[in-house]
């Protein structure tokens, strides 16, 4: 082997190493560690302690679950300015549902899951069937459902059962003989550290099948190494917080959605079509997709996430109130933009939009720490979202996909041996991957 195609492959194993040809998650993951080392040494270490990460999950959880319903919408084309009108709306209607119907909460549980999925099915009809702009829709129920929260409720708070409470504020119980830590949490540390290795292990083996180079082993090891290290880290800060608090449940809840919307988006039919609508609508119809199907059902899957959100802040807060859900789809919105997905559809990751949530909720709590006024904290937070797009923006039409394209780029831009080089055209060349404008006669 050469010394320049082993350079290459080094460069291609950097790569992979570092989030494959994601290279802008990766900038957001290495942004992510930076401001969580920044914190932790300006609040001398609160930032990693066992009760503030506790605390960091069950106060941002539901925002997150909302990111990962939004970036699915973004990636269609569309944004959803009710979400937060509709967790409010639909954590009033639970709330007033067991206290008042006497409905268990399992099942009111159930009843607002079904509302959500109506909220949906309406908005949804709006944008997909009658063509009205899904920004035009959502700014509608913004108003209507934020002015049902206040009408139902009476702008008052209603209270909700203990064991309703649990979805927002329990934790994993206390099992087994005592061992200083939460043996329920230890256990899923361990579960997720063997989940990295299958999966590493697992990828390679399909790359194998299918013909391709995997990346070198060492790349392989660093990565697995590196991941179970976190993980390890974090299981024993969270199994290791004051006895009855332990790993929440609402992160559970989190954990969950994140495993099933990350394989809806990357491995299902339609996981790509929603990509395919947003990246080029015309184009995805003439190839068999329907796009006002596709865009009903993602206008309701946000919707039900978002009374997903809404039960959770309710049990969390135990009660629900007229002020619950504002601006939560600024910050979900926010999450989304900060994790890599593009403004005009078709580019975005459930794992990126949740990456830029912890970026907003590891700002905002350790700006909070440092005891800086709300006013001043939403200022930094506007600055930071706007200089996260408008880097991407400007690496975009420079040409540079992040710092790690500088890294690992060979100097003489040879191609990889199972990369093909890129062909361009002569300017005299017709385009053909267009067709024409018209048809002579």
């Amino acid at each position: 082997m050469t010394t320049e195609t082993t350079t290459t492959s080094e460069a291609r194993g950097a790569r992979k190493l570092f989030g494959g040809g994601n290279l802008r998650q990766f900038g957001i993951l290495f942004s992510l560690i930076a401001i969580i080392l920044l914190f932790q040494y300006l609040t001398n270490g609160l930032t990693l302690s066992s009760g503030n990460l506790i605390n960091l999950v069950s106060q941002y959880s539901y925002i997150l679950i909302l990111a990962i319903g939004m970036v699915i919408v973004i990636i269609a084309g569309h944004i959803d300015l009710s979400v937060g009108s509709v967790a409010a709306f639909v954590g009033i209607v639970v709330a007033t549902s067991m206290k008042d119907w006497n409905l268990p909460w399992p099942l009111a549980i159930l009843f607002g899951l079904f509302v959500g999925m109506l909220i949906g099915a309406w908005q949804g009809w709006w944008v997909a069937f009658v063509g009205v702009p899904a920004f035009i829709v959502t700014l509608a129920g913004m108003l209507i459902f934020r002015g049902g929260n206040q009408l139902i409720g009476n702008a008052n708070t209603v209270p909700v059962p203990p064991g309703f409470t649990t979805i927002g504020s329990g934790y994993l119980p206390e099992v087994g003989p005592y061992t200083g830590y939460n043996n329920l949490t230890l256990l899923l540390g361990l579960i997720i550290v063997i989940a990295v290795i299958w999966r590493e292990i697992r990828a390679r083996r399909v790359q194998r099948i299918m013909g391709s180079t995997p990346s070198p082993l060492w790349a392989s090891v660093v990565k697995v190494v590196l991941l179970d290290a976190v993980v390890i880290y974090a299981t024993f800060l969270f199994a290791g917080g004051r006895t009855g608090t332990s790993f929440p449940v609402s992160g559970i809840i989190l954990g969950v959605l994140v495993l099933v919307y990350s394989f809806v988006t990357r491995n299902t039919i339609f996981g790509r079509h929603v990509y395919a609508v947003g990246g080029n609508k015309l184009a995805a119809e003439l190839s068999g997709v329907k796009s006002r199907r596709i865009n009903f059902l993602v206008m309701m899957n946000m919707s039900i996430l978002a009374a997903l959100a809404g039960m959770i802040f309710v049990a969390r807060s135990v009660a629900s109130g007229p002020q619950d859900g504002l601006s939560w789809e600024l910050d979900a919105i926010a999450a989304v933009f900060i994790g890599g997905a593009a403004v005009s559809g078709g580019i975005g990751t459930v794992t990126g939009s949740i990456i830029g949530g912890l970026v907003m909720a590891v700002l905002n709590n350790g700006l909070q720490l440092l005891g800086v006024g709300s006013d001043r904290v939403q200022i930094i937070k506007g600055l930071v979202l706007l200089l996260a797009v408008g880097v991407d923006v400007w690496n975009k039409k420079q040409g540079r996909p992040s710092i790690l394209g500088f890294m690992t780029r060979n100097r003489k831009s040879t191609p990889a041996p199972d990369e093909p080089p890129m062909v361009v055209p002569d300017s005299g060349t017709p385009d053909t991957a267009r067709p024409p404008a018209s048809m002579p006669s």
